[in-house]
């Protein structure tokens, strides 16, 4: 297994390297728009924070969670 995964970077490192101006570019198409409205929420980063929150507002709280690998989540 060890071997396959030793290959299996080397050839992957040799079909697809990039320059840094490549780099740059691609980076900078990778970035989000400023103007994507997930960007606006006040997102909390602490379950007790957003729990805080939402009782001094009084509004419910929306939590996402799950488990397993995170290219297919279960």
């Amino acid at each position: 297994m060890k071997c396959f995964l030793f290959i299996f970077l080397g050839i992957s490192q040799m079909a697809w390297s990039l320059t840094y101006e490549e780099f740059k570019d691609l980076h900078q198409q990778l970035q989000p728009d400023p103007d994507e409205t997930w960007r606006s929420i006040p997102w909390k980063i602490s379950v007790i924070d957003g729990q805080n929150d939402a009782m001094e507002q009084n509004k419910l709280i929306f939590i996402w969670a799950m488990d397993g690998h995170p290219m297919a989540c279960t």
